[in-house]
């Protein structure tokens, strides 16, 4: 990994699960920008995945992290931007898979589903896991042909709601 900071964002399922991982990647030297939402008060995800996936899809970050209650709903609208592979992992092997296989930039993770033992375990396998290459760029191609044809190169800033 580089010394980019590494965006991440949650709503509420996340506040509790980002701060222990906020700990851990400051325990490994490794710089994060929070974007929040630093309470337990309801919000909306979308609001927060924008702001990480955005700064993935821009190049303003090279990985992000969105946490919310199940990680569906982040790993959903994050995936709607060109150029970001968010992954929802639920142990250790999956993101092992996501690295090595798709290169994933962004991980999203369930607050309220995943033990802080495992969301730690994926974190460090998704932090230390290279991607292959070789034959995977292939499909790499292919994501990133799809998602010329099939998206336009709009940014949205939503306003919250």
């Amino acid at each position: 990994m580089n010394d980019t900071p590494i965006w991440i964002g949650n709503d509420h399922g996340g506040t509790e699960l980002k701060q222990r991982l906020l700990r851990h990647l400051e325990q490994r030297g490794i710089a994060v920008h929070d974007v929040g939402s630093h309470g337990t008060e309801i919000v909306r995800y979308p609001l927060f995945a924008a702001k990480v996936a955005g700064a993935v899809s821009t190049g303003e970050a090279q990985r992000g992290i969105l946490i919310c209650s199940t990680g569906i709903g982040m790993s959903i609208i994050a995936n709607k931007f060109q150029g970001v592979r968010a992954s929802l992992c639920t142990s250790a092997h999956m993101v092992k898979m996501t690295r090595a296989h798709n290169d994933s930039n962004l991980l999203c993770l369930g607050g309220k589903i995943t033990s802080e033992e495992e969301a730690l375990a994926i974190l460090d396998a998704w932090l230390d896991t290279p991607f292959e290459g070789g034959r995977h760029c292939i499909s790499l191609d292919f994501i990133r042909e799809a998602e010329a044809l099939l998206t336009n190169r709009a940014e949205w800033h939503p306003e919250p709601r």
